[in-house]
């Protein structure tokens, strides 16, 4: 029977479960008679805490950081996991990193000309360890942005694992599983920057996304109205 590694409890540099912020939020929000209850209310607060943000995309070690987050109030799935990683942790709860490529069938005209491509890779989520099994959890995207979007929210029950719907509420397609890379105790960050810089090509900028200066909840609301 598989049990989760003590490394899925401990701080790492990048889910910093440890610094003064983190330990306060999962205080403050990992409440509930066990395991389960104190996940899922994390898991909302992280959610619906934090605005989801592909434009504000930071690859440096203090961009992808799990208490960055906390400090600047948004991030997109990769960060957004890492907190929510770095939160269950700090509540006693093993927590793990978990990527997959998906194919994202919904996002702005801006992004789809800045990619050039459909394909998001590492798009990150969590894996709990709850009631003896490891519960996939996928906090990205915020019940305002849902609602703008037409985007069925992601629950999560501590039972069933949250991952994205395949459609959206009128039946378009939303989001689809192309690849699934695995489950680390600490984000690869290296291998991530690297991938991006040879997948999303002229993206960058002095390594800094060309969309950053953009306004992402300006351009869905504008393409949705």
């Amino acid at each position: 029977m598989e049990t989760p590694n003590p490394s899925s409890l401990a701080p790492t540099a990048l889910v910093d479960s440890e610094h003064p912020a983190v330990k306060a939020f999962a205080e403050e929000h990992a409440v509930g008679a066990n395991d389960r209850a104190r996940a899922v209310a994390l898991y909302h607060a992280v959610r619906d805490g934090f605005r989801y943000d592909p434009y504000r995309i930071d690859l440096s070690p203090d961009g992808m950081r799990a208490s960055t987050v906390l400090r600047v109030g948004h991030g997109w799935c990769v960060p957004k996991a890492a907190l929510l990683a770095a939160g269950a942790r700090a509540a006693g709860i093993p927590a793990r990193l978990g990527y997959a490529d998906v194919r994202n069938h919904l996002s702005t005209e801006r992004m789809r000309q800045s990619l050039k491509t459909d394909l998001f890779i590492w798009h990150g989520y969590v894996d709990l360890w709850i009631e003896g099994a490891w519960r996939k959890a996928t906090p990205a995207f915020n019940i305002e942005l849902c609602e703008r979007f037409g985007l069925l929210p992601l629950e999560f029950d501590g039972i069933a694992d949250s991952i994205y719907h395949p459609f959206d509420r009128n039946g378009n397609r939303h989001m689809e599983y192309v690849a699934m890379r695995g489950t680390f105790d600490e984000m690869p960050l290296d291998q991530i920057v690297a991938d991006f810089k040879r997948v999303y090509r002229g993206l960058y900028d002095d390594a800094e996304p060309s969309i950053a200066k953009a306004d992402f909840m300006a351009d869905v609301q504008r393409e949705t109205e």
